[in-house]
């Protein structure tokens, strides 16, 4: 699809989220109609409603079903490298590290026949009528929505998207980044010098209501993220952006203070709540070593008891029917056993079908403490020690759902020396690193303490749990049983995917260009991302 057409095309379906005009019908037919000369103020917050719901994989109500897309970006791919998972469906490959170009192609297609438009059209519409809050707020979420994807792929369009031509360049991936962090430095000035107000947007900003003073907090957090992707491509920029977020000193360190976007049937549901009735994946052995291992509360609000536990490798004094499976298994073993019944699915909030099911977590809290543990880990100026900002993400991560700060066997949870275990009793655990902070370890012990709490505080995030893993190798994985990649083997994850085959055939010489030129190695899995740097 042409990335230039689809801009205008999909412009003819916001509406469709929020009934707000009466004269849909005459958009629908015409989309070249949506200009900034047709549209109130009221019917701006439509649009700015649609550019939240799409990238959170949120609308299903056709044309704009997001539920196949949700599936085809996350569930069978970062559900299942970022390690919260495991394919249970026998002829699914991608945990064997098929990168099934057809997925891949509804994925793509997704985010820039949906999501893009929407996004650019609401930022640009506020620029254009001078709404200066508005504008800023959407560039922040230009921002979030856009490193998800050049997560996935590196280079992307992304400076000239709906530029009107048949044609459109792929940015590298530094520059990317490097918008990213210029357009929060357009943002959150803006943000600052009206803290305290309200947008006029209200309900329709999906996420804080209009609230100024939380869309910094937001903004200032989704900086350190990515100020902390970058760390190994480039320390100098690095710690620049986390130390300008911590000279703001905003940020989500409050569970009140999360971004969320509130679902709703039956229109707006959590996606997990459509595809876990499909029944194609289970938790992984991963998470099943971790969580049972640390003896962590927060597992009853993460799966759901399997249907036949095996308690002969339950923590000792502690019940835990929580199973997980590996990673990888051959089509034969997922044919001869029944994976369903033996491993744990969600929780059952996730699984309910025709309810709205959790809220959408854009972001959280306990992560920006564990951003700003990393960071001091660095010892760059973050405002507190390491230590210190673990065991904040820890409590908060606890707290944001009910808990008390206590394991599993009543003791506290911050201060147990409980390693990951075994997940079924005979293979040994892929990591040893503790609950507790290891004051007198190394650097990349205390690190690798600080991304295991953080994977565990933003399930199911898989997006971002997989960037984090291939960024700093951690949370250590148990290998695959089995890669059909050659490529790529067991005791790895995929660095990338690739371009897709629709771009190929309309978009062909950007695509071209961008393998030649911005992605510095082939088109396949094995390309390292630009800050996929860790020596």
């Amino acid at each position: 699809m042409n990335r230039s057409l689809l801009y205008v095309a999909a412009l003819s379906i916001i509406f469709l989220i929020n009934s707000c005009t009466d004269d849909f019908t005459e958009l629908n037919t015409d989309p070249k109609n949506l200009t900034v000369d047709n549209l109130s103020q009221s019917e701006y917050g439509a649009v700015v409603k649609a550019a939240m719901y799409a990238p959170a994989y949120l609308p299903s109500t056709a044309p704009n079903d997001a539920r196949g897309a949700f599936q085809l970006t996350q569930s069978l791919f970062s559900d299942i490298y970022g390690g919260y998972f495991a394919t249970t469906a026998p002829n699914f490959d991608s945990d064997k590290f098929i990168l099934v170009g057809g997925w891949l192609n509804g994925a793509f297609n997704y985010f820039y026949g949906n999501a893009a438009p929407q996004i650019k059209y609401a930022e640009d519409f506020a620029a254009e009528n001078g709404y200066e809050l508005e504008n800023a707020m959407m560039k922040v979420w230009r921002v979030w929505s856009y490193h998800r994807i050049t997560d996935y792929w590196g280079p992307i369009p992304y400076s000239e998207f709906g530029n009107g031509e048949r044609s459109v360049p792929y940015d590298s991936q530094e520059d990317i980044y490097r918008d990213f962090f210029t357009t929060l430095d357009e943002a959150v000035p803006v943000l600052v010098s009206n803290a305290g107000e309200t947008s006029f947007l209200g309900a329709n900003d999906l996420i804080y209501g209009g609230n100024i003073d939380k869309w910094l907090k937001f903004a200032n957090t989704l900086r350190l993220r990515l100020a902390m992707r970058v760390k190994y491509v480039s320390l100098e920029l690095s710690r620049t952006e986390a130390e300008k977020a911590a000279s703001v000193g905003e940020f989500i360190s409050s569970n009140d203070d999360r971004a969320i976007i509130t679902t709703s049937a039956p229109f707006f549901t959590n996606p997990y709540n459509t595809i876990t009735q499909w029944g194609e994946f289970r938790m992984s052995a991963d998470m099943e070593s971790i969580l049972k291992g640390y003896e962590d509360p927060r597992v009853s609000a993460f799966v759901a008891p399997a249907d036949e536990p095996d308690p002969s490798d339950d923590p000792a004094g502690v019940e835990f029917p929580y199973e997980g499976m590996r990673n990888g298994q051959s089509r034969l073993e997922k044919q001869s056993n029944n994976f369903n019944a033996l491993a744990s699915n969600m929780a059952e909030p996730f699984t309910l079908a025709g309810v709205a099911g959790p809220n959408y977590v854009v972001m959280n809290a306990a992560e920006s403490y564990f951003l700003r543990a990393e960071g001091a880990l660095e010892g760059w100026n973050m405002g507190g020690t390491a230590q210190v900002f673990y065991e904040e993400g820890i409590i908060t991560s606890h707290e944001e759902y009910g808990l008390d700060g206590s394991n599993l066997a009543g003791n506290p949870y911050v201060e147990s020396p409980n390693t990951p275990a075994s997940y079924n009793g005979e293979v040994p655990a892929p990591s040893e690193a503790p609950v507790a902070y290891n004051a007198g370890g190394t650097k990349e012990q205390q690190l690798e303490q600080i991304i295991t709490q953080k994977w565990i505080a933003i399930y199911p995030n898989s997006q971002e749990a997989w960037a984090e893993k291939r960024r700093t190798g951690y949370p250590v994985f148990y290998d695959r049983l089995n890669t059909d990649n050659a490529a790529i083997p067991v005791n790895t994850v995929p660095r990338r995917v690739p371009f897709v085959d629709g771009e190929f055939t309309t978009n062909a010489e950007a695509v071209n260009a961008a393998i030649d030129n911005l992605l510095g190695g082939p088109n396949n899995g094995t390309t390292k991302l630009w800050w996929d740097a860790k020596p």
